[in-house]
């Protein structure tokens, strides 16, 4: 039986062009290359050869051939365009192609009619800057470095736009960027810097100069696109163009053609508006994203003055945007919003509403804001596809419409984002693609925004590098939006802030086509959920008896997908800042490093931090007079200090030397691979060099624990030892394994050294001071007076 690889049949039909999963690269001169095999040869060509294949656009194993595919380059295909318009927080359940009961979107379903529509599109970070570069990069948030929106974009990693030149492609992003840095990869850039305004807007030149723009952020950010697609780009050259709004991010200030939309009209409430957060984690209930609670009286309320009602209304975030307006413009906001806002104020004097009450009025200003900004964002929409249509590209442009991630209307008492509920795991994906998908698609492939890059590229044909952990969609796309046979059954989630924001808590999981497993380390907890039986979320089963098989079964894929992507917590950066004496004492000390004035850092964990208590006396003796500093915090883990080196804990110091002794908490709180804990350890040492490359760093082995020889945890730590001893160089890194003084002729640990065999009494410390006393002084810490000659 025939068999086609990638769509292409040579003149001889025995033989076939094979390309990589990612289709055949396209070189400079346009030719199509592959390798080309007898069709008796074709089982499925193994891993190292489709590896291979990915990396070039010329591949050479065994015999290599070029394809003489007919009709020459006349057959040759052309590059398409690539549209991709981009918004802020659009939850897809406010999207008529998925079924909105609350809003329409013509414009938006016009590409869902004349396309495809993905129900099952998710985030990998399900936050603003964060997704976006999952979406540059086709990494996860961990490996591309951007994990929270407080982080900086390394601009220099490889990124689709700057392949997309490489290929011939212009490329261009007008509007929103949120990632710190300037853009890297495009001809033509203009931004709005951070998250933007409204009204009135900023946005950010090519030579960092600002330019204000009198009007709508949306209107503006369309107008700078279509005059770029107009007036700037070549129109010899393929193009992509990143089209990116604001809107509809808080505070959901809409433009005055709409301020009279929904008005006179209830939108339904969700049905889990008044949700106790009963059935599932204990976190959720801690969280500062309600409508109830965290509801602010001027940015979300859109209220004027003092805030008289602080039981229902958050205090201290005035309407920003009201300031940014003209005299016109305050005149049409006032006109709309003075009228409700005074007869609400009124009916609350008057004592008519109840707690239930005010939550629905919240409500009510809320998501009437908020889809008003969404209907300019379809207006948008629907002006780019006219223009495409006016200019005869749009049979040759392929348009695709996305958000940053979902977002909370209300479900759950919320706004915002974060958690890896439904509402905010999910997110919309349309796309319309002239003559290769077919109008009216509906996929319920399991898709990603890291899948975005490949596709891009595979459009391009340019090649895919390997670091790239997202899969193309070209073949779904052709395939009538079903997943291939290797497609995945699960994808991977994580979130990074932990409590910085809104309270949300660090967690991570996996979603299957029914299940979806939570894993929160703040408290080890882990959740599961039916979505077929409980689609809303609201109880988690996973001390149910009836799914303790599928529970296991899903632990296990989790740590599969861990693996699978190389996901290793110990050297990804964490903070703790939901626990206040970890924010006090990293605060304190990051002020103290401000100074500068230290040639001995002492970084770690609780045991370090005990040189102030029970080390409180050696210190004096050995490093009072020595510009000596303490950066342990009690609790850190390798991936704590790796956060806290990169905010701020170093300050502006240069020391000398950085003792360094971190990892045992790794093994006590999760007994965590040693390899992984080492790899964590490893990344402590390269911040250490990239930011201080003239100190010299003592790393130590981390210390005995257990009283027995026989402790798993000690062994645990013995084994880390053993890794991480191969990092010393001799000349920045050097290491010293001073365990042995710690431990008894037969191996155990005397209370008298560690009085719960983890923790050091002031012997221990003594001990330790004595033991790596000549080595500092080798280094080039000058001597303590009292410490010279160690006794």
């Amino acid at each position: 039986m025939e068999r086609v690889l990638d769509n292409f049949i040579l003149p001889d039909k025995s033989l076939h062009c094979v390309a990589p999963r990612r289709k055949c690269d396209k070189i400079a001169n346009r030719s199509w290359v592959g390798i080309v095999y007898k069709e008796n040869d074709l089982t499925q060509p193994p891993p190292p050869l489709q590896d291979h294949l990915m990396k070039s656009s010329i591949f050479s194993i065994g015999i290599l051939l070029v394809c003489l595919c007919s009709g020459g380059a006349d057959a040759v295909a052309k590059q398409p365009n690539i549209l991709f318009i981009f918004s802020d927080d659009h939850a897809p359940q406010a999207i008529g192609a998925y079924g909105s009961k609350i809003n329409q979107t013509p414009n938006l379903d016009r590409i869902a009619k004349e396309g495809a529509v993905f129900r099952h599109s998710f985030c990998a970070n399900s936050i603003c800057g964060p997704s976006r570069a999952c979406i540059l990069t086709g990494k996860h948030s961990y490996l591309n470095g951007f994990l929270r929106n407080s982080d900086r974009f390394d601009g220099s990693q490889t990124t689709f736009p700057k392949l997309l030149q490489q290929v011939g492609y212009q490329t261009a992003i007008i509007g929103k960027w949120h990632l710190t840095t300037d853009p890297v990869g495009f001809d033509h850039w203009e931004i709005l810097p951070g998250q933007g305004s409204y009204y009135n807007p900023d946005f950010i030149q090519m030579d960092r100069t600002r330019k204000a723009y009198p009007g709508y952020v949306t209107d503006i950010i369309t107008d700078r696109a279509l005059q770029w697609l107009k007036e700037q780009r070549d129109p010899d050259k393929p193009f992509v163009l990143m089209c990116q709004h604001k809107a509809p991010h808080r505070n959901w200030s809409p433009p005055s053609r709409y301020f009279s939309l929904y008005k006179g009209v209830d939108i339904p409430e969700p049905d889990t508006l008044f949700d106790d957060y009963s059935g599932r984690s204990e976190l959720l209930k801690q969280n500062e994203m309600t409508l109830k609670d965290h509801f602010f009286w001027g940015w979300d309320a859109k209220q004027k003055g003092e805030n008289p009602f602080p039981k229902y209304f958050a205090s201290g975030l005035a309407n920003g945007e009201y300031r940014r307006m003209n005299s016109e413009q305050k005149a049409q906001w006032d006109a709309a919003y003075e009228p409700e806002n005074q007869a609400f104020i009124e009916r609350m004097k008057a004592g008519e509403l109840s707690d239930k009450d005010v939550l629905r009025w919240k409500y009510q200003r809320y998501i009437k804001d908020y889809l008003r900004c969404i209907q300019a964002v379809d207006d948008s929409v629907g002006s780019v596809l006219d223009y495409l249509d006016e200019s005869k590209l749009a049979d040759d442009t392929i348009v695709i419409y996305s958000s940053d991630q979902g977002f909370y209307l209300g479900e759950h008492g919320w706004y915002d984002k974060r958690w890896m509920f439904e509402e905010s795991l999910k997110m919309p994906f349309l796309i319309r693609w002239p003559g290769v998908v077919e109008p009216g698609i509906e996929s319920t492939a399991m898709i990603q925004n890291i899948d975005y890059a490949p596709t891009f590229l595979e459009v391009a044909g340019a090649p895919v590098p390997e670091e790239i952990q997202g899969r193309s969609l070209v073949p779904i796309l052709k395939n009538k939006g079903k997943a291939t046979d290797d497609w995945r059954d699960a994808i991977y989630y994580a979130y990074y802030e932990n409590g910085a924001s809104h309270n949300v808590p660090i967690h991570d999981g996996i979603r299957t086509e029914r299940y979806k497993l939570m894993f929160f380390p703040r408290n080890r907890e882990w959740n599961l959920f039916d979505l077929k039986k409980d689609p809303k979320e609201l109880k988690s089963v996973h001390q149910d008896l009836a799914y303790s098989e599928t529970f296991s079964g899903l632990k296990r894929q989790y740590h599969k997908i861990h693996q699978l992507y190389q996901v290793n917590t110990a050297a990804i950066p964490a903070s703790r800042l939901d626990v206040p004496h970890w924010r006090a004492r990293d605060a304190a000390i990051t002020q103290k490093a401000r100074k500068g004035n230290f040639d001995l850092a002492f970084i770690g964990d609780s045991i370090t931090q005990g040189w102030e208590g029970a080390g409180d006396a050696i210190w004096k003796e050995f490093y009072a007079d020595r510009h000596a500093i303490n950066l342990g915090i009690s609790g850190d883990r390798t991936e704590h200090v790796i956060w806290r080196l990169q905010h701020g804990n170093l300050g502006k110091m240069q020391p000398k030397v950085a003792v360094v002794m971190i990892g045992t908490n790794n093994t006590g709180h999760l007994q965590q691979d040693p390899t992984e804990v080492a790899a964590g350890v490893k990344r402590i040492l390269d911040l250490l060099r990239e930011s201080r490359p003239d100190t010299k760093v003592l790393l130590l082995g981390i210390f005995p624990r257990g009283k027995n020889p026989s402790d798993v945890l000690r062994k645990n730590n013995n084994e880390i030892n053993n890794e991480i001893k191969r990092y010393a160089d001799g000349k920045h890194i050097h290491y010293m394994d001073i365990g042995s003084i710690f431990l008894e002729a037969d191996g155990t640990i005397s209370d008298e050294v560690m009085p719960d065999y983890l923790h050091l009494s002031k012997e221990g410390y003594a001990r330790w001071a004595k033991a790596i006393e000549p080595k500092l002084q080798a280094l080039g810490v000058e001597p303590s007076v009292h410490a010279a000659s160690p006794q």
